[in-house]
């Protein structure tokens, strides 16, 4: 039989087997390279893993599902630079698992509020949103305020990560619990916000 066009047009699960190998193979080409980048890789000038506070804070931000409505990665276009700064390298997330980049902007891009905004003008956006930005319609989180950060797992998650390749050492380990200590679930996730995306101004 001959293998043509109107073969394959008529045979669907051929059609489909074909389709998912162009797109596999498309696909590899495209996202191999980037294991084996420099610039995807190495992380930039001083970008340090996560300290104990802000990480605990990410996991609350993951967990709210902040990530939903909001975007962490500025795009190398004249209108996100402007409104939002520089645009994201991959050296900045180097540290991210998972990474949070998305697409949905519901609300605005993070990535660069990090120093933005004081950490009280944080805590009132949190409690609730539209005392400080009116037109927002993003829900109010006031149990944040009242939880505490630390869940008893921080020294765990650290060690996990370690062995992903984070330069944790035992002595910040240790000391994890201990930075936790008295601080809220607020606090945390004000914690990891505010130092979103000052990595590459840091370097420079």
């Amino acid at each position: 039989m001959k293998f043509s066009h109107e073969l394959i047009e008529k045979n669907l699960p051929l059609m489909m087997v074909l389709i998912v190998l162009t797109i596999s193979v498309g696909g590899l080409v495209e996202i191999v390279p980037l294991f084996f980048q420099k610039s995807t890789t190495e992380a930039v000038a001083g970008l340090k893993p996560y300290p104990p506070l802000q990480l605990a804070g990410r996991d609350i931000y993951i967990r709210e599902g902040c990530n939903n409505c909001h975007s962490q990665m500025i795009r190398p276009f004249r209108a996100e630079t402007e409104r939002y700064g520089h645009f994201s390298v991959a050296g900045e997330f180097v540290f991210d698992r998972p990474h949070l980049w998305g697409s949905k902007r519901t609300g605005p891009d993070l990535h660069r509020v990090g120093g933005r905004y004081s950490d009280e003008w944080h805590r009132v956006h949190l409690m609730n949103p539209r005392d400080v930005v009116p037109e927002s319609n993003m829900p109010g989180y006031p149990w944040l305020a009242s939880r505490p950060a630390d869940d008893g797992t921080i020294q765990v998650k650290m060690r996990a990560l370690r062995k992903l390749g984070h330069p944790y050492t035992d002595e910040e380990i240790d000391k994890a619990p201990a930075e936790l200590k008295g601080k809220t679930e607020m606090e945390a996730l004000i914690a990891y916000l505010q130092g979103m995306g000052t990595a590459l101004s840091r370097a420079r």
